[in-house]
């Protein structure tokens, strides 16, 4: 059992009486930071403005003109990444100048399910492009005191982060308001230990940009040499189908029957594409946690889902015992998952030796392969000639899904091995890339912690 002995008069001035605030590790760090030799002040005298938070518009369907401006949500801010191809879109005249972010601030989640999707933090770049933030991500604009990717790096690493749990509430969700952000206690060291920190931020950016050329490389390979480098779904407004075609899936509904669908797949045959039955193996899930309840495991879930690339970028332990129902996927090296949620369908990854044996969610499809190298599945399965036959199969009112037992005619191509070699090398530059950049994030993480530790002794 753990416990902490708390004066009344710090009760008072914390306003808190939870246990959860004062537990021995968030005041073992809170004393720690504190300490004058480091200089530590509070947020709320390092930024030039209030910490602020975006809302969602009532009105936010997407006009589609190219004038739309990035939505950024809890999902989009990763550790040291802002992920625009896990984004939705806005109309720009929906756009709060308030909470639009600009190059040198810094983003944090402050509302989510889990301890683990709260304060995860990413600087924003100059060149980025325009967005905006809603309800659950915090946008904090440091002054010239502090360095914007130090800060970044500060709460990232655990003197940050977990002054930022320490703030937070769990009701129903885990949750931190502005002013709570506000109050941590930030280090501020020496300006040339900043810039050196802000500049492995900077080459850890430049890594990702270079990791998402790359993997676009891969696939515009991949749809040259099916010919299918401009080829455009057009939207048109009805469709003529056989009763035939209607009895052969069970659907009657507009939206199974968009020519844009049926263009797609004739594409496809015209490249002797074969079906997802021939080609692929859907692995089934049988896993039971619950047969090793003492065991822990590694869990994958949606929001592990690092969606840019195709990556896993995390996972929670949790013992087979407090599993969720739904752990009953065993992932081994080379497969692919992908989402089967609407909405979510581009959450796909490529499963590397490090996460062979990591249980995941039935809210994934697992492939396997004989026929096509995993790197050359993975780019297929994240292109829009499989996006969109998934998305053709969703079914569903309240939560629309893609059945399980719908995808075994969906049409797979497969390339000769010459073009899979080059498109599985592009896959694995990218990840190298990608691996490259999380490991100067967690470099630069590192050295803040060793000075405030090094520092305090």
């Amino acid at each position: 059992m753990q416990f902490s002995v708390i004066q009344k008069s710090q009760l008072e001035g914390a306003r808190r009486l939870d246990a959860e605030y004062y537990q021995p590790e968030y005041l073992r760090i809170r004393n720690l930071v504190s300490r004058a030799d480091l200089n530590a002040k509070p947020l709320v005298s390092l930024i030039s403005r209030q910490v602020v938070t975006g809302s969602t518009p009532k009105i936010r369907e997407p006009k589609g003109d190219g004038t739309d401006i990035y939505f950024v949500k809890t999902d989009t801010v990763r550790d040291g990444q802002i992920v625009f191809e896990e984004a939705d879109f806005l109309p720009v005249k929906q756009n709060i100048q308030n909470s639009t972010p600009k190059g040198g601030d810094v983003l944090v989640t402050i509302i989510g399910a889990t301890f683990d999707i709260v304060g995860r933090s990413a600087m924003v770049f100059p060149h980025y492009p325009k967005m905006n933030i809603n309800q659950n991500v915090a946008l904090i604009r440091p002054s010239e005191e502090i360095s914007s990717g130090y800060l970044e790096a500060f709460l990232r690493g655990k003197y940050g982060r977990q002054q930022l749990w320490q703030q937070s509430r769990q009701t129903e969700q885990v949750n931190l308001n502005c002013r709570e952000i506000e109050n941590i206690l930030v280090p501020v060291p020496a300006h040339t230990f900043q810039q050196e920190i802000e500049k492995l931020v900077q080459e850890s950016h430049d890594c990702i940009s270079q990791s998402v050329t790359i993997y676009n490389k891969a696939e515009g390979l991949l749809l040259e040499e099916l010919g299918l480098k401009d080829f455009k779904l057009d939207e048109d407004l009805y469709s003529i189908v056989n009763f035939s075609d209607i009895k052969s899936v069970n659907r009657i509904d507009a939206e199974y029957f968009q020519p844009k669908y049926e263009k797609l797949i004739a594409k496809l045959k015209a490249q002797k594409a074969r079906p997802l039955a021939d080609v692929l193996e859907n692995v089934p899930a049988k896993f039971n946690a619950l047969a090793q309840p003492d065991k822990t495991f590694r869990y994958v879930e949606l929001s592990n889902i690092n969606g840019s690339i195709g990556i896993i970028d995390g996972y929670t332990e949790t013992s087979g015992r407090e599993a969720p129902s739904r752990a009953k996927r065993v992932l081994k090296k080379g497969d692919v998952i992908v989402s089967t949620v609407e909405g979510s369908l581009g959450k796909v990854a490529l499963v590397h030796k490090e996460q062979e044996g990591c249980i995941a969610s039935t809210g994934f499809f697992q492939f396997r392969s004989e026929n096509l190298l995993s790197e050359v599945l993975l780019v297929i399965v994240r292109s829009f000639i499989f996006q969109n036959q998934l998305e053709q199969r969703c079914t569903g009112t309240i939560l629309t899904a893609v059945p399980k037992d719908s995808i075994k005619d969906i049409l797979v191509p497969i390339l000769p091995r010459t073009t899979q070699e080059k498109i599985a090398g592009l896959v694995r530059e990218s990840h190298a890339a990608r691996k490259k950049a999380k490991e100067l994030l967690e470099e630069a993480k590192r050295k803040v912690e060793e000075l405030i530790e090094s520092q305090a002794k």
